[in-house]
């Protein structure tokens, strides 16, 4: 008897359990997501034709269609709104993720009893605590509201019989990885229990023109847990970011189909609850009366609003062969870079042979080029033991031949910094309209930058024997 010939139908598939890409054949990486090991086998799909069916909603001219359906209503908490270009639209799916422990249960607790009203009301639904543990937050915090609800469950269907039950204008769900439908085989928080409670929940938030906030996990890279089919089905994704030891939280918006994506809310988090911070620049500061050698100002910008920072750095003799490069806030990489270019461009040899400690205050991170010049006074000036002038901020990119580049949002950065009451400026050339009553000196390289040093007190090792002579 002839061996019958294998078809297409009973060909096995491959997939990718992280983005969904399909192939023919297996692979260790996905092409798609690079990510490794994520491919697995499954049953090839029978091909199907789809006929045309009848349309619910005819198509309209552009013009015609009414836009009003899409205006945000406010959360009650301003520095949310900003981030979510002015509030929540009904029918959006936003998508929350953040580390463990950083404030998200507890922020979203904060929105669904401000939003909560007569005529909107908010359930809240929770998978990871019972009922009466988020009432005790929601005491401490003070989100008690008569038209708040909640309810603990983890069945998918359950929480649409919710949804029957309460009629919501706002749904949150902490968190999406809790939920399963018994219709799916798989454990909560798999591709497939993903792929369909998103799915339902966006359906139902369309039907009735719900807002719905979802809560997800993030792996130890800081990515959302489960497969990325979940970024693009919602409408906007919202990173909650922060140092579980500092008092400052960061809501940044990566994705959103209402508003802008460059946006951040700061948020201070504290025993009573999380509150917004319209003017967070008080947070990076130390107020002194008289300049401390070591210390240098830069101003930021997370997303589109400027942020007064302070850059601080210690050297020591150093006791060991290999001298320590410890850094706080900011990349080890970028203070490296600083490092040579003072050696080499700007004549300081006293770095190499000494402990070198830097950080930043109250818990910021600089990752940006524009904190470069300010990272280099900063150690120019410990390693002289000479402060910088009083009321001045450093804002430039440093390259490796010690040229200071421009950077983009001078103009911003020079506005918040006048406003905060700071007199002068180190700033590349050409920084556009400079604030009434600010001094700016453009510099072209680091050693122009290192002029602002007294020369009285500065300590500079000679590097070799010409400049000894």
């Amino acid at each position: 008897m002839a061996a019958r010939t294998k078809t297409t139908k009973d060909r096995p598939s491959y997939r990718c359990t992280e983005c969904g890409w399909q192939t023919a054949k297996w692979l260790g990486r996905c092409p798609e997501c690079q990510a490794w090991g994520t491919v697995e086998e499954y049953g090839a799909p029978a091909v199907r034709t789809t006929a045309p069916g009848r349309v619910t909603t005819s198509a309209l001219p552009i013009g015609q269609v009414d836009g009003r359906q899409a205006t945000a209503r406010s959360t009650g908490v301003p520095e949310l709104d900003r981030v979510l270009g002015g509030g929540l639209v009904p029918g959006a799916v936003v998508l929350v993720a953040g580390e463990p422990g950083v404030g998200k249960s507890t922020l979203l607790l904060d929105v669904a009893a401000k939003s909560a009203s007569e005529q909107h009301r908010t359930l809240y639904v929770t998978g990871e605590e019972s009922a009466s543990q988020v009432r005790l937050r929601a005491d401490r915090i003070g989100a008690i509201d008569d038209h708040l609800y909640l309810a603990a469950e983890t069945d998918l269907a359950a929480i649409l019989g919710h949804l029957d039950a309460v009629k919501p204008s706002l749904l949150i769900l902490d968190s999406v990885q809790t939920v399963a439908s018994p219709e799916i085989d798989g454990a909560p928080g798999g591709m497939a229990q993903v792929r369909e409670v998103a799915g339902a929940l966006i359906r139902a938030s369309k039907e009735r023109g719900m807002s719905t906030l979802l809560v997800g996990h993030v792996t130890k890279d800081g990515a959302i847990a489960g497969p990325r089919l979940l970024e693009h089905l919602v409408d906007v994704v919202l990173h909650f970011e922060g140092d579980r030891h500092a008092r400052l939280r960061l809501v940044r918006g990566v994705k959103n189909r209402y508003g802008a994506t460059d946006e951040v809310g700061c948020f201070e988090l504290h025993d009573e609850g999380i509150t917004g911070l319209a003017d967070p620049s008080g947070l990076f500061l130390t107020r002194r009366d008289e300049p401390v050698p070591g210390t240098c100002l830069t101003v930021t910008l997370e997303g589109r609003r400027p942020l007064v920072a302070e850059v601080q750095a210690l050297t020591v003799d150093s006791q060991i062969p290999s001298p320590r490069r410890t850094t706080s806030g900011l990349e080890t990489s970028r203070v490296s870079m600083m490092l040579a270019v003072l050696e080499q461009r700007g004549r300081i040899s006293a770095l190499g042979k000494r402990d070198i400690y830097s950080a930043t205050v109250g818990g910021v991170k600089l990752s940006e080029p524009a904190a470069d010049l300010a990272v280099a006074l900063a150690l120019a000036s410990a390693a002289s033991d000479t402060p910088l002038p009083k009321n001045l901020v450093a804002i430039g990119e440093v390259g490796l031949a010690g040229e200071v580049r421009r950077v983009t949002g001078v103009q911003r950065r020079l506005a918040e910094a006048h406003r905060l009451g700071f007199t002068h400026a180190l700033v590349p050339g050409d920084p556009g309209k400079i604030p009434s009553g600010m001094k700016v000196l453009e510099v072209a390289d680091i050693g122009d930058a290192l002029r602002v040093l007294p020369r009285s007190r500065r300590r500079e090792a000679p590097r070799d024997a010409e400049d000894r002579r």
